[in-house]
């Protein structure tokens, strides 16, 4: 039976464990906030808001959460997060977020993880995406049938 590594052993080991996980979200989380927060004082987020507000609408979105879908979609759900934080989104379009962006997030990497198995990557990549529009789509109707 192992003997239980030393107190300061798993100390130094779990606070630099813990350092570098939180290096790697600073590095996506700031910058991306930052941009995000100083586009909202220009008319870039607005003409983006407004081109992809139609889309976005059928979810119950404003149309500026698009740039968050495309982060979750091609980056992680923490660049999502950065992105969604100066939006102003009210706590139901972050659930609404969540659970779409939970569903399909990260999808170029895990669909060349996916391929590499011999799996068919590029259908399962499409089938996450259907599979979180619709249930936004029927989180968004839920939502609308009980007033919200």
């Amino acid at each position: 039976m192992d003997a239980v590594p030393p107190v300061s052993w798993r100390l130094r080991t779990g606070l630099t464990s813990g350092l570098q996980t939180s290096w790697k979200l600073i590095k996506y989380v700031i910058p991306l906030y930052v941009a995000v927060d100083l586009l909202k004082g220009t008319p870039v987020i607005e003409l983006l808001g407004r081109w992809f507000a139609p889309m976005m609408a059928l979810f119950g979105l404003p149309g500026e959460a698009a740039l968050a879908f495309v982060a979750a979609f091609l980056l992680n759900l923490y660049a999502a997060l950065a992105i969604m934080a100066p939006l102003d989104l009210t706590p139901w379009q972050i659930t609404q977020c969540g659970l779409m962006m939970g569903i399909a997030h990260n999808l170029l990497v895990e669909g060349a993880v996916l391929g590499s198995t011999g799996t068919r990557g590029g259908l399962l990549t499409l089938s996450r995406l259907a599979i979180a529009a619709g249930a936004g789509l029927i989180l968004h109707l839920l939502h609308r049938l009980g007033g919200g």
